[in-house]
């Protein structure tokens, strides 16, 4: 069973300190061992996903930047404003 969950995804919800049976329940085309697999991916290989997130959000800023004052409002109240899947991401299947 294929699904369309991009890695990112579960990982912004791992970094938010969800259990994988909630990430399982925010994304329910993924069955709980695509969810450790993801997670257990992502632990291996930590250093190389969290490069190809952090490029892909700074051309994502370059293109879309957000206001100046949004982001202090965001950095104040410790907001993760990453929560949405970006076009080229790893896709888990």
């Amino acid at each position: 069973m294929g699904s369309r969950v991009p890695l990112d995804s579960v990982v912004r919800e791992f970094w938010d300190g969800q259990t994988p049976e909630a990430i399982r329940s925010d994304s329910p085309t993924l069955s709980l061992e695509q969810v450790y697999g993801a997670i257990t991916f992502y632990l291996g290989h930590k250093d190389e996903v969290d490069d190809d997130m952090a490029a892909r959000e700074r051309v994502e800023d370059e293109g879309h930047p957000a206001p100046a004052h949004l982001k202090e409002k965001w950095s104040a109240r410790g907001v993760n404003r990453r929560r949405r899947p970006f076009a080229r991401n790893k896709i888990l299947s």
